[in-house]
């Protein structure tokens, strides 16, 4: 854990690094107003989580170490998706050798993951988003990192590109909700040093992780499917589920380590 026991709104840790991805399509409608999601042609939850590390060299390395070492495992060279391999991991593409190899990895490496998951609802992504990936995807980004920005005095974000949706214009206004729904709340304002990057997974391996636990929540609520999330459960310290209005209608479910994610404690999506 890199959180301590101290007063949580004077202690800060000095550095630290957040890595950003999604899964899932935001998409609710088509052309000419189809409703893709009642016709299940697209995901029924989007989700967005990053990985927090304070010292990624260790977990950089290992990750290199092992793509090569598959690049050039001759048992692995005639499947398709080893072609994809040169760009980096990626788990929805990856064999099933891969995955076991970089889940393994994942499980002894150093990191903590949060996640917020939205399931999708036409009328609440139309009343509170004007059906905009954008605002979604910002508004989940500030939920996300309300309670996470105060806890050190420096933090290098790094954001997934997607489109015209993850932008540092429209990044940067999520961090500043995300900062002003915390000082609202507690009356603590936040003057650490904050910076934003955009990159692509295959330039930065570390989005690669995020990407891969991503999945494993994924998984969990469109395949009903823990077992890769239980594998690296440990490492994921938050799963939000904000529009799981079966709990609470105002927040949604917090699964944590003291209420963790698993199917006693969760309610699947129907359809």
């Amino acid at each position: 854990m890199f959180l301590g026991k101290l007063n949580k709104f004077t202690w800060r840790l000095k550095f630290a690094y957040y890595y950003f991805d999604e899964s899932g399509d935001p998409r609710i409608l088509g052309h000419h107003g189809k409703n893709l999601l009642q016709e299940g042609s697209v995901s029924k939850t989007f989700s967005v989580g990053y990985v927090e590390i304070s010292n990624p060299h260790q977990l950089l390395v290992d990750l290199e170490k092992l793509r090569k070492e598959l690049m050039e495992d001759e048992y692995l060279q005639a499947v398709p998706s080893m072609r994809n391999l040169k760009n980096g991991f990626h788990a929805n593409k990856d064999c099933a050798e891969v995955k076991e190899k970089v889940f393994k990895l994942l499980k002894k490496s150093d990191f903590e993951a949060y996640i917020i998951v939205a399931r999708k609802n036409e009328s609440v992504f139309r009343r509170k988003f004007n059906m905009s990936d954008k605002k979604l995807y910002k508004f989940l980004v500030a939920e996300l990192l309300k309670n996470r920005l105060h806890l050190y005095s420096e933090i290098d974000i790094y954001f997934s590109e997607m489109g015209n949706v993850v932008s540092v214009n429209n990044m940067t206004e999520a961090l500043n909700d995300a900062i002003a729904k915390f000082q609202q709340k507690w009356g603590k304002e936040n003057n650490g040093k904050i910076r934003v990057f955009l990159q692509q997974p295959s330039h930065l391996p570390l989005l690669q992780v995020i990407d891969y636990v991503l999945w494993t929540v994924f998984r969990v609520y469109e395949k009903n499917d823990f077992r890769y999330f239980n594998f690296i459960r440990e490492k994921i310290k938050l799963v939000h589920d904000i529009f799981d209005v079966q709990s609470n209608q105002f927040y949604g479910t917090f699964y944590t380590e003291k209420k963790p994610l698993e199917q006693k404690n969760w309610s699947p999506i129907s359809g």
